[in-house]
């Protein structure tokens, strides 16, 4: 048995050890799944607070979340709306920052 024993260790210490480095660092450029979910919730929050907005046309403003930075793209019909969507945006919890690429029509 102590041959089994040994075996069942090691397979362990491998599967463990596969484990860690798999959940390790993702790299710059990808999001773990945790990131992917918050990120998608603040997009979510972030668009809700656009419609919920009366001054804003929410269905003119592209909303994108990456890491909690908050890019915003499209068309608003008053200049005043773009600084406006940018603190609505920044007002929603989880946003670190806020990237303003709006235009006016």
């Amino acid at each position: 048995m102590p041959t089994a024993n040994r075996y069942f260790r090691a397979l362990f210490s491998v599967l463990l050890v596969s484990a860690v480095f798999g959940c390790a660092g993702h790299g710059r450029d990808r999001q773990g799944t945790g990131e992917y979910v918050d990120d998608t919730w603040i997009t979510s929050k972030v668009k809700t607070a656009f419609v919920k907005d009366r001054t804003l046309s929410a269905s003119q403003i592209n909303v994108e979340t990456s890491n909690g930075a908050v890019q915003l793209s499209g068309w608003v019909s008053d200049p005043g709306d773009v600084s406006h969507a940018a603190e609505v945006a920044s007002g929603v919890t989880g946003v670190t920052s806020v990237r303003n690429d709006l235009q006016v029509k």
